[in-house]
């Protein structure tokens, strides 16, 4: 099993260098809609200025990707996590949104909350 690095360029998809298909698996784009917005940009600033930002691009996420090469284990994985509570909660299934509950109640002075809640799951077994 091979690592995945945040900013490492895509070599999947890629037609160049690999910045859209990294940009848009990043954003949760399709690359092909970066890669006609690049093109389409042309219309309105100088292709020079857009090659210098295309090329700043690839340099920054290979000094990243660098970077993050060098990091230790443990560095890596005090990086913040994405995602929401909510969204963590919403893909919990019963048991586990019940065991959260118990948690809660533990941490607060209710404590026939939790004397229901520990007895709702024995009662399911």
């Amino acid at each position: 099993m091979s690592k995945t690095y945040r900013y490492a360029l895509a070599s999947k998809d890629k037609k160049v260098a690999g910045v859209f298909a990294h940009m848009g698996k990043r954003f949760g784009v399709d690359p092909t809609f970066l890669r006609i917005g690049f093109v389409a940009s042309f219309l309105f600033i100088s292709w020079e200025v857009l090659l210098i930002a295309y090329v700043a691009a690839g340099i920054f996420f290979s000094l990243q990707r660098k970077k993050e090469m060098s990091m230790s284990e443990y560095d890596r994985l005090q990086r913040p996590v994405r995602g929401s509570v909510h969204d963590a909660r919403t893909k919990l299934d019963e048991k586990d949104r019940r065991m959260m509950a118990i948690d809660h109640h533990l941490h607060n002075a209710d404590s026939d909350a939790l004397a229901r809640e520990i007895e709702a799951l024995k009662e399911e077994k």
